[in-house]
């Protein structure tokens, strides 16, 4: 009895110390507040004192999470909007027996957390110092994301850093996943020159961990990882290279920074989000001289300085950690200021001062063009076409008005000066300038660009058409006949046509002998008659036959069986080929005219001509990626055959295969342009009625046949672009 009580007291207290979702705590409210020193302070209610949550932070984007083990949530919203300190808000969600909140903010900074009841206060800004170190020592406070007492040169901390690893991401990425003795480390991560700077405060890093990684080999942008000891923190170093970007992030105990490389969309992108790429600099000023300001810019940077007289004024500013482009654009602007660079050399003066020595500049210039000598050359155009080319700098009202001699010359109003003129020589395919010498320079160099070969492309078609045919043909004939004498003494015959069909060509029995008399002496020879089949449904062109005959006195009977089956495969494989220029159309065909007469409405005989030609007509296309998209048109035609016509003519019949389509294929690349399939299935019988229905024996009256026909149309294209090496 008192086993049997011990045990049904062991059933009650698991009974009661197992956590059901009735007694489970459960999130009733939430509230925020500002604190001096742009602080903020989250509370939150529960419908009983609160246990400690389980915490980390998420680097970029800037987050706290929080998770409260056997918590429900009985808020009536998830989202809560608040704008204070840095915080832009907060989300409560709940699965399960979990409760998870969420604090987005603008950069991540430390927080901590207290009991207060039961509510759970959670103050997010500066909580460093005596009173961060006080609540983790407190029986209600449970701090989280600050550095707490140290068992080691950082006071017996229970913060180490355990491991240091890294990995190459299937995105080429590389990955620093850093082992943590305690997840409630503070975690500094920084964007240095050359790289990332992780520290950990507060945390100790054990000696054989002290050590530089080179991962350059795993091709990632990532060269190589460092890792120290500071006096009040742990520093990992990652030294990158090229255009990168990076995501830190928390999971319990191990702190994740992975850099990823850019693509040349992401780094368009980033640029056109931020278009200043300078050094990062700082410059805290009370009421300083802008010629300063510039000075110390010019200094940062190496340039060389030139600054107008009229720059005056003072500024005051404070710039922490921007692009030195970024800050002198805002120096400038504030003070209605404009720069010109030529090299290294910076110039500076008032925007409405730059603007009209560039004017004068200009005007200057024009003089000078006005001024200057004229001279004549002969350009040789050497791939171009002469007019083409020149035709392409002329105005749309001077086109088609381009002088081939001196009495008659065209100004092209863009490319050559007021002055200047050209004359267009078709013969030597030349082009003869006159014009002041930097315009003549100017048009080489164009030239230099534009009249460059055409690249080539191959374009190899092929087309395979596959014929598979298979037939079987049975069938049967049977004949006979019976003599008999009349009453004046001649011999009768009888024969017999159950379908009517009759072949005299093919007798198995050419005659028989009879004696009439009984003397045993043949008195007459019969010569049996070509109609005596009785069934006649043999094949035309058997590949084998079998006859069986019965002969006596005055009957004779045969049975022939005959057989045929055929079978046959073609390919037919027609392969052009042709070479042209990039944006060029090329043709190739080759076949057969074929001519018939027919009436003309005049009523006389006119000949005309039908085409069954293999054709290939193409304009290729090649991409900046060396790709090639063409334009395609391919026809492969045949005679099918003729039909009767006008005037006893036979017209032909012509089998069409044509295809029609754009695509876009690789360089050596085959592709499948399109294919058709054809199947032809044809079961014919042919049967003496009722006798032809008999099971087995219907055979002998009936002949089937059977036709199976295949074809198959598949038509490939492979372009290749040809070296520029065959032009030279």
């Amino acid at each position: 009895m008192l086993a049997y009580t011990r045990k049904i007291a062991g059933v009650l207290a698991a009974i009661l110390l197992t956590p059901f979702s009735l007694s489970a705590s459960e999130l009733t409210d939430i509230k925020f507040a500002e604190l001096p020193g742009d602080k903020v302070e989250i509370r939150l209610v529960f419908d009983e004192p609160p246990a400690t949550p389980k915490g980390y932070t998420i680097e970029k984007p800037a987050r706290i999470v929080l998770d409260f083990e056997g918590v429900s949530n009985s808020l009536a919203q998830k989202k809560f909007s608040m704008g204070m300190g840095g915080i832009s808000g907060a989300t409560v969600v709940a699965a399960g027996s979990r409760t998870r909140m969420i604090v987005n903010m603008d950069n991540l900074a430390p927080y901590s957390t207290r009991t207060d009841g039961n509510n759970l206060i959670i103050e997010i800004g500066d909580v460093g110092g005596s009173n961060a170190v006080a609540a983790s020592e407190s029986s209600q406070s449970s701090p989280i994301g600050i550095a707490s007492k140290s068992t080691n040169r950082f006071d017996k901390a229970k913060s180490a850093i355990t491991n240091i690893d890294f990995r190459r991401g299937d995105a080429g990425e590389g990955k620093i996943i850093v082992s943590l003795s305690n997840p409630s480390v503070s975690i500094d991560v920084e964007e240095v020159a050359g790289g990332i700077e992780v520290g950990f405060l507060r945390t100790d890093i054990p000696d054989q961990l002290q050590r530089k990684l080179d991962v350059t080999d795993f091709a990632t942008p990532v060269q190589m990882v460092s890792a120290s000891a500071e006096k009040l923190r742990s520093v990992i170093a990652i030294d990158a290279s090229g255009e990168y970007d990076y995501l830190a992030y928390q999971a319990d105990n191990e702190y994740v920074v992975s850099i990823k490389p850019l693509t040349k969309a992401e780094i368009a992108e980033k640029k056109a989000q931020f278009a200043y790429t300078g050094e990062k600099l700082s410059l805290n000023f009370q009421d300083i001289e802008v010629r300063s300001v510039l000075a110390l810019i010019a200094e940062f940077t190496e340039f060389n300085l030139v600054t107008s007289d009229t720059v005056k004024g003072n500024i005051t500013l404070r710039l922490d950690n921007v692009p030195w482009d970024q800050a002198l654009e805002l120096v400038l602007k504030s003070k209605g200021l404009d720069k010109r660079q030529v090299g290294n050399v910076l110039m500076v003066a008032p925007a409405a001062e730059i603007a009209e020595r560039e004017r004068q500049e200009i005007a200057t210039k024009k003089q000078l063009e006005e001024l200057a000598p004229l001279r004549t050359e002969y350009i040789r155009i050497r791939y171009a076409n002469a007019r083409e080319l020149f035709e392409l700098f002329l105005s749309p009202e001077d086109v088609g008005g381009i002088s081939t001699n001196a009495e008659d010359r065209n100004s092209t109003g863009s490319i050559l000066s007021d002055r200047g003129h050209a004359i267009v020589d078709d013969r030597t395919n030349s082009i003869i300038l006159t014009d002041t010498e930097e315009k003549i320079n100017d048009f080489r160099r164009i030239i230099d660009q534009v009249d460059i070969p055409i690249r080539q492309v191959l374009i190899e078609a092929r087309i395979v058409i596959a014929n598979n045919d298979f037939r079987r043909e049975l069938g049967s004939r049977i004949g006979g006949a019976h003599i008999g004498e009349g009453n004046d003494g001649d011999l009768f015959t009888t024969t017999g046509s159950l379908d009517g069909l009759s072949d005299s060509s093919n007798n198995h029995i050419r005659g028989a002998f009879f004696d009439n008399n009984g003397d045993g002496r043949s008195d007459a020879t019969l010569q049996v008659p070509g109609a005596n089949n009785f069934v006649n449904l043999s094949i035309s062109e058997p590949a084998g036959s079998l006859a069986w005959n019965l002969i006596n006195d005055d009957i004779f009977l045969g049975l022939e069986l005959s057989a045929l089956e055929e079978s046959g495969y073609a390919e037919i494989v027609s392969q052009p080929k042709v070479i042209t220029g990039d944006k060029q159309r090329a043709s190739i065909e080759n076949g057969t005219e074929i001519g018939f007469q027919e009436a003309s409405a005049s009523g006389a005989t006119t000949t005309s001509f039908k085409e069954a030609v293999l054709k290939l007509d193409v304009i290729p296309q090649i991409t900046p990626d060396d790709n090639i998209i063409m334009d395609l048109e391919i026809t492969q035609d045949s005679i099918g055959g003729f039909t009767a016509g006008q005037l006893g003519s036979q017209i032909p019949l012509i089998d069409i295969t044509q295809l029609e389509t754009q695509v876009l294929v690789g360089d050596g690349q085959t592709v499948v342009l399109g294919g058709i399939f054809q199947t032809t299935n044809q079961m014919e019988s042919t049967k003496v009625p009722l006798l032809g229905d008999i099971p087995v024996l219907g055979k002998l009256f009936s002949r089937d046949t059977s036709n199976e026909d295949k074809r198959e149309l598949i038509i490939f294209i492979t372009p290749r672009i040809l070296s520029n090496t065959l032009t030279n």
